[in-house]
């Protein structure tokens, strides 16, 4: 494959990544109207946002293993085109009832797509820019949330709400269609590896074997739950700032979305940032990948729970915006992690794994939780607590960092090296 066509299979892919999230997070921008205009109360309006991600952790492992099997490209283009025709659904939505089950459906459109997109992208690149190119594709997300939340806000208050929704519809729609067009399954097809594959194996005995192996070891699993959990936190962030700008800095619909769409921009910055660090300094010594993601979880809970004990000002704007770039750091080295220790022939099962652990531990109760705390303790209340949950998210990555040499060694039968190699000086 050629390295133009790689490139635009990323481009293409991601492109489709911010639509997913455009669609996904364009409901926050308008929290201060549905409250308004339905009654809502915080709980209610965090289960509109968690209802997506609680949708995709469920739906994610099933609807990505099928993916394997049946075809990525296709079904990626038939992922975008339904949570675009749910997203479309919302827009016309007559009453809570009806748009939760509009983002239940966008949920259901969405739930492989991030799992088999990056199974995509990865298999087109080398290996060693897996930690860069997972932050990159993660962050996606991230900046699809800051045009959904900032483009949504700025619609909503010209037109109305309902007009934000039509137009992350519409244009979800229009890019499965670009990506059906110039992305081939046929081109894509990936290399089969004979150590693994084994010849005369059918395609279900194959999976068999290879599947217990999402799970086979300490570290794996240290990084699905520690990318999950670290995750609660920009998933509160970036359902909940809008509203926070609203309430407590007195912005309107707009500029609230806008301001919180830099916040989120930030944490995609971070993604890419944390995955390039990661990348750089583990080049000879994988296992400092854990180190970045350590850091980053540390480093997101002081500053947040800094933050959010400051008073409402510039100083406390500019500990937010460090502490935003951190909290989602760990997206890359989690990720590299991952597919360093699952087989590539299960490429999309393994990040469908890791999406299921980020649903269900981090975006799905992240904004829920939050609006259910913000219920009792006011949202100021809620957002000071919401950056505890690093704790646990470091203390599964030290597991894992501490577990990392010896089930590389056993799952590979090669010893890691931990430190760069030095020369060996002759006598």
């Amino acid at each position: 494959m050629s390295r133009r066509y790689a490139w635009v299979v990323f481009a293409l892919s991601f492109g489709l990544l911010l639509s997913d999230y455009m669609s996904r997070q364009v409901l926050n921008a308008v929290f201060p109207m549905l409250k308004a205009d339905w009654l809502l109360s915080d709980s209610q309006l965090g289960s509109l946002s968690g209802v997506v991600a609680l949708a995709v952790g469920l739906l994610t492992l099933p609807l990505s293993l099928l993916a394997d099997r049946w075809g990525r490209v296709r079904s990626l283009v038939i992922a975008a085109a339904m949570w675009s025709l749910a997203t479309l659904g919302c827009a016309v939505a007559a009453s809570y009832d009806q748009m939760l089950t509009g983002r239940l459906f966008v949920g259901i459109g969405e739930a492989a797509y991030g799992s088999v997109g990056i199974a995509v992208v990865l298999s087109v690149f080398p290996h060693a820019l897996r930690a860069t190119l997972s932050g990159a594709f993660i962050a996606g997300g991230a900046f699809g949330s800051v045009l959904g939340i900032s483009i949504g806000g700025a619609v909503a208050q010209a037109y109305g709400w309902r007009w934000a929704f039509g137009l992350m519809g519409v244009f979800g729609l229009v890019l499965a269609g670009v990506y059906a067009v110039v992305v081939t399954e046929k081109r894509l097809a990936p290399r089969q590896d004979p150590v693994e594959d084994g010849s005369g194996a059918d395609e279900r005995d194959r999976l068999r074997v290879l599947l217990p192996r999402l799970f086979s070891s300490v570290s794996v699993v240290s990084a699905y739950v520690g990318s999950g959990l670290q995750l609660f936190i920009a998933g509160a962030l970036i359902a909940w700032l809008p509203s926070y700008f609203n309430r407590y800095y007195d912005m309107p619909t707009a500029k609230a979305a806008a301001t919180a769409g830099l916040f989120a921009l930030m944490i995609g910055i971070g993604m890419i940032v944390g995955g390039i660090v990661s990348d750089r300094i583990s080049r000879r010594a994988p296992v400092r990948k854990w180190a970045v993601a350590i850091g980053c979880s540390v480093g997101s809970l002081v500053l947040l729970m800094t933050a959010f004990r400051l008073p409402a000002g510039p100083v406390q704007l500019l500990v937010l915006g460090l502490g935003t770039v951190l909290c989602a750091g760990t997206a890359g080295p989690g990720a590299a992690m991952v597919a360093n220790l699952t087989p590539a022939a299960i490429a999309a099962t393994a990040f469908a794994t890791l999406t299921l652990a980020q649903s269900l531990l981090g975006l799905a109760p992240g904004p829920a939780v939050t609006g259910m705390l913000a219920d009792r303790l006011g949202l100021l209340g809620a957002l000071r607590l919401v950056p505890l949950v690093a704790v646990a998210a470091t203390a599964a990555f030290l597991i894992g960092r501490h577990s990392y040499d010896r089930d590389v060694r056993r799952l590979t039968g090669v010893a890691p090296r931990t430190e760069p190699q030095k020369a060996e000086v002759s006598s």
